[in-house]
């Protein structure tokens, strides 16, 4: 694999983690009663030109 290619998912991958820890913390913030909760979650990732697609679930749960 490239040093480019490696950089490239890096960059992306590092950018969906912030962006999403950012929007999950703002529907909790803005969601009413989400104390003591628990919340499945699931990112589905694809990528375009590729017959690709890569799901992950879990659980978050509030304070």
């Amino acid at each position: 694999m490239s040093e480019d290619l490696n950089m490239s998912m890096r960059k992306f991958l590092k950018q969906v983690g912030v962006t999403s820890q950012q929007a999950i913390e703002d529907a909790l913030r803005t969601a009413p009663n989400t104390a003591g909760k628990s919340y499945s979650a699931k990112m589905v990732l694809t990528l375009e030109g590729l017959d690709f697609e890569h799901v992950v679930t879990g659980k978050i749960e509030s304070n």
